[in-house]
C-alpha cells in the first residue's frame, strides 16, 4: 500500500463507521466473525483445495494424522500408527470418536476416504500424492493398513488428510459431516459460512458458540470491520501495512508467531544465461531481503534460507546463505562474462525478465529486486499478470524469473525437497518448475525416499539443502511469519507454523462489553 492509501485509512474507517455501513452477522457475541478474503469452492476435503476449503476443513473435520509445532507428524483420530515392513503402515484408531450425525468413526470410514484417491474415476488434485499406494485395508473396526509399492519414508505426511464418513457422495460438498469441533450449519453463497459447536468433540467442546466466516474481499474493508467489531479475528489476510495501522488501535491485538510461507525467486535453469551459476549466485547477492522483510513486509517475515521452514525438523541452518552484497554480485558478473559496457553509465551488463502476480505486495517488492539488479549492471523488465496466467506460464517453462510463494504445509515435509528439485520431478509430475539437474541431489533423494530412519533421512535432506543452497536453483526471500488481528477481548489465540483454523475452539471473549451489534 502506498503512502497515500496508507493516509487515507483512517479517514475511510471514520466515514465508513460514521455511515453505519458495517453490521455485525449475529447478536451473539460469543459467536466469534472470522474475516476469510473468499468463498470456499467446495466443502469436501478430498475435493476442496482452496484456501478458504481448507481452513473451513480444518475444523469441521479432524485428520487422520496431523502435524505438530515442529511439522512431525503425529496421531489424530488415529491413536498410533505403526511401520511393521518397509511397504506397509498399520493405523489404530481412537474409540468413541463420533460424526456430527452421532454415528461412530470405525476403519470403514478411512477405508473410504483413501480408496477414493485410488479409484480412476474419482476427480481430485489430491489423488497424486497416493499413487505409491497399492491397498488400504479395514484389519477390524478400528485397525486400517495402508500397503504402498515400494518403500516410501515420506508416507505418513499423506495421511494428514481429512477423513469423510462411509459413503459419501457428490452432495457431500454442499453439506459436509465430520468429526471436528464444529458442525456445518449453512453457507451462503459469497457472503457467510456457518459453523455451530459439536458438544461431542473428542477434544472436548469449543469454548464459543460458533463460528461465522464471513466473506470480505477487500484489504482495507477487513480493516475497518476489526476496528468496529463487526468482525472478530482476521489470520494472515490484511496486508502488512494495513496490521502496521492496526496494532496501534487500543480495542485490537496482534498476535504473532514464525510461520511456514516461503517466497522466492524461481529460475529458469535451460535458460542460457541462467544456466551459468555465476549469474544465479550474483542475483542472491544483489537481492536485498533484510529491506524487504523490513519495509514491505513491516517485519511480518523474517530472510530466508531455504525452502524448508527453521521449524521443520530437517531443516539446515547451517547452509550457504546470500547477504546483500553488490560488490560480490558485480564481481560474478565480471567472472561469467558480463563486464559494465561503460563503467558508471546507464548501459545494462545483461537483461532478464521477472514475472510476478497482480497483487500490490508484489509489484513492490518486484520494483525493489527491479533497483537490486539494476544497481549491479542488470536491467529487469518486469512483466505482471493475473495469477492464472502466471501460474500457466510457470507450468510451461516459459519464463526467465518469476516469484511464487509456497503456503501453508505445503513444505512440511522435507520430501519436498524430492518434488522440487529431483530431476524426474519436472512439470507435469513434479514441482522442478526450473528444470534444476544435479545428480548428487537425485542419489541422496533416493535414498531418503527409501529410507524410514529419520536420522538417516535428516542427514541426506541436510546435504541436499546444502548443495541446493549453493546452486541457486531458487533465490529465497523470507519467510512469512504468522499474524492475527483480533479484538483485544478475545483470549486463547495460538497460532501454529501453518495458521491452521483449528485454534479457534480454544478462543473465547473474556468481556462483551466492546462488541459492536
Amino acid at each position: 500500500m502506498n503512502t497515500r492509501a496508507r493516509a487515507a485509512l483512517p479517514a475511510a474507517l471514520l466515514v465508513c463507521c460514521l455511515a453505519g455501513c458495517l453490521h455485525r452477522p449475529t447478536p451473539n457475541p460469543n459467536v466469534l466473525i472470522i474475516g476469510v478474503t473468499s468463498g470456499p469452492n467446495n466443502l469436501d476435503p478430498r475435493v476442496g483445495t482452496d484456501d478458504v476449503s481448507a481452513k473451513a476443513a480444518q475444523v469441521i473435520f479432524n485428520n487422520l494424522m496431523t502435524l505438530d509445532d515442529h511439522l512431525r507428524v503425529v496421531p489424530d483420530l488415529a491413536e498410533r500408527l505403526e511401520n511393521p515392513e518397509p511397504t506397509r503402515y498399520v493405523v489404530t484408531l481412537r474409540r468413541g470418536v463420533k460424526f456430527h450425525d452421532g454415528h461412530e468413526l470405525t476403519s470403514a470410514d478411512v477405508v473410504y476416504t483413501f480408496r477414493c484417491f485410488l479409484d480412476p474415476t474419482f476427480i481430485s488434485p489430491r489423488k497424486g500424492a497416493y499413487r505409491g499406494v497399492k491397498a488400504v485395508d479395514a484389519l477390524d473396526r478400528y485397525t486400517v493398513t495402508f500397503t504402498l509399492k515400494e518403500p516410501f519414508g515420506s508416507f505418513p505426511v499423506n495421511l494428514v488428510m481429512p477423513i469423510v464418513p462411509d459413503g459419501a457422495g457428490p452432495a457431500f460438498r454442499d453439506r459436509p459431516i465430520g468429526t471436528g469441533p464444529y458442525r456445518f450449519v449453512r453457507y451462503s453463497v459469497d457472503d457467510q459460512l456457518e459453523l455451530a459447536p459439536f458438544n461431542d468433540y473428542y477434544g472436548g467442546a469449543p469454548r464459543n458458540d460458533g463460528l461465522v466466516l464471513k466473506v470480505v474481499p477487500d484489504d482495507i474493508m477487513r480493516g475497518l470491520e476489526l476496528r468496529k467489531g463487526t468482525m472478530d479475528i482476521v489470520v494472515n489476510d490484511l496486508a502488512p501495512d494495513i496490521v502496521y495501522q492496526l496494532e496501534r488501535e487500543p480495542a485490537l491485538q496482534v498476535v504473532e508467531s514464525p510461520g511456514t510461507d516461503y517466497q522466492y525467486i524461481g529460475l529458469n535453469l535451460r535458460d542460457p544465461i541462467l544456466k551459468d551459476q555465476r549469474i544465479r549466485q550474483a542475483i542472491g547477492y544483489a537481492v536485498d531481503r533484510q529491506a524487504i522483510v523490513a519495509h514491505l513486509r513491516r517485519g511480518l517475515a523474517t530472510p530466508a534460507v531455504g525452502i524448508l521452514p527453521p521449524m521443520s525438523w530437517a531443516f539446515q541452518s547451517d547452509v550457504f546463505a546470500f547477504t546483500h552484497d553488490p560488490a560480490k554480485a558485480r564481481a560474478l558478473l565480471d567472472e561469467a562474462g558480463y563486464p559494465d559496457p561503460d563503467g558508471d553509465g546507464p548501459l545494462p551488463r545483461l537483461r532478464l525478465t521477472l514475472k510476478v502476480s497482480n497483487l500490490e505486495f508484489n509489484r513492490l517488492q518486484s520494483s525493489v529486486i527491479q533497483q537490486n539488479l539494476r544497481d549491479v549492471g542488470i536491467a529487469l523488465e518486469v512483466r505482471t499478470f493475473e495469477f492464472a496466467t502466471l501460474y500457466a506460464d510457470v507450468l510451461k517453462g516459459s519464463f526467465q524469473m518469476f516469484t511464487l510463494q509456497w503456503v501453508g504445509g505445503a513444505v512440511a515435509d522435507p520430501d519436498i525437497l524430492r518434488r522440487v528439485f529431483d530431476s524426474r520431478q519436472t512439470p507435469p509430475s513434479g514441482f522442478n518448475r526450473g528444470f534444476f539437474q544435479d545428480p548428487r541431489v537425485d542419489r541422496l533423494l533416493d535414498e531418503a525416499a527409501r529410507s524410514t530412519d529419520d536420522d538417516r533421512r535428516r542427514t541426506l535432506f541436510g546435504d541436499v539443502q546444502h548443495i541446493v543452497a549453493e546452486e541457486a536453483p531458487y533465490i529465497s526471500l523470507w519467510y512469512k511469519t504468522n499474524a492475527a488481528v483480533a479484538r483485544r477481548n478475545l483470549a486463547g489465540i495460538h497460532l501454529l507454523p501453518t495458521a491452521d483454523f483449528i485454534f479457534l475452539k480454544d478462543v473465547f471473549r473474556t468481556s462483551t462489553r466492546e462488541t459492536a451489534h
